[in-house]
């Protein structure tokens, strides 16, 4: 097993700090420390089709290869066990990273301090702090006649727990709301494992919690007025309703799903510039 150290901000495993002092002339130069990533990588990244019940026999006490069997279905454990067969690694012994689409560092998005990213076509996410992958997972998007519009939007305002505009019977948990107007936004809900929502993105509870911690809410100059936007969220990509699951093809091609830099560059690319320029106004109304 392999292990692999990312820079990243805000994300602390091993922190290292140096300082040089310079009394003669009477300053002080400090680096500010350096927060590093520790990944496991898997000798190898392959799949293959198993029986639910029997796996979960094997493995229903192994926390950590649940958990990736869950974001390899897309799914989540109530879910998964509803299932007759399941697409598993060969390997489970890297971290969640390395059996998800996304890069673990984009250079493109170095100088973007945060960013989320949903894909639709591999039905995951991803969030990135300057430039590094910080979170991944899962994700259930719009169904068919409902589909999770695409393009840039902006975090807005959040709520523990709130009730769905679609059904006031849903009670939707760490919501975030990125299309105010649109009623769409993510939180934590039930993932089948294929796309099922009415607009907005389904995610595991732990990763609900965690975008919901990590994200910044916009900020209004009055009840009409946004002064501040939040988090930039980039939704990218069509899924094909009329064919199988897409991760299936994983077990004949381990990179069927693979995001390049490159493939990220891309997407951002046309937003880039917004981003920017909202980032650059938030730094400049920070209180």
């Amino acid at each position: 097993m392999k292990k692999i150290h990312l820079l990243a901000l805000g994300f602390a495993i091993t922190t290292f700090v140096s300082c040089k002092q310079e009394v003669a002339k009477g300053t002080v130069e400090t680096t500010a420390p350096t927060k590093v990533i520790e990944r496991h990588e898997p000798k190898e990244v392959s799949y293959t089709v198993v029986s639910t019940k029997e796996w979960l026999t094997k493995n229903e006490a192994d926390s950590t290869s649940l958990r990736i069997a869950y974001a390899t279905n897309r799914t989540d454990a109530e879910n998964l066990k509803k299932m007759d067969s399941i697409i598993v690694p060969k390997d489970l012994s890297g971290d969640i990273e390395f059996y998800l689409p996304f890069p673990l560092e984009v250079a493109a998005l170095k100088e973007v301090n945060k960013i989320i990213l949903f894909s639709y076509p591999s039905q995951t996410f991803a969030a990135y702090e300057n430039g590094q992958l910080v979170r991944t997972g899962p994700t259930n998007m719009g169904r068919e006649k409902d589909q999770t519009p695409t393009g840039l939007f902006f975090t807005n305002w959040k709520a523990e727990e709130t009730t769905s505009t679609f059904n006031d019977e849903w009670d939707l948990k760490w919501n975030y709301n990125i299309a105010n107007k649109l009623g769409v936004g993510f939180h934590q809900y039930a993932l089948p494992g294929y796309p099922a929502s009415h607009s907005c993105l389904r995610l595991q509870e732990r990763d609900a919690r965690y975008l919901y911690d990590w994200a910044d809410q916009w900020v209004l100059a009055d009840s009409e007025t946004v002064k501040v936007k939040g988090t930039p969220v980039v939704v990218f990509g069509t899924y094909d309703f009329k064919a199988s699951k897409p991760w299936l093809e994983l077990t004949s091609d381990p990179k069927a799903l693979t995001l390049s830099e490159e493939d990220v560059k891309q997407t951002v690319q046309p937003h880039l510039s917004s981003i920017m320029k909202e980032q650059k106004n938030k730094e400049a109304n920070k209180a």
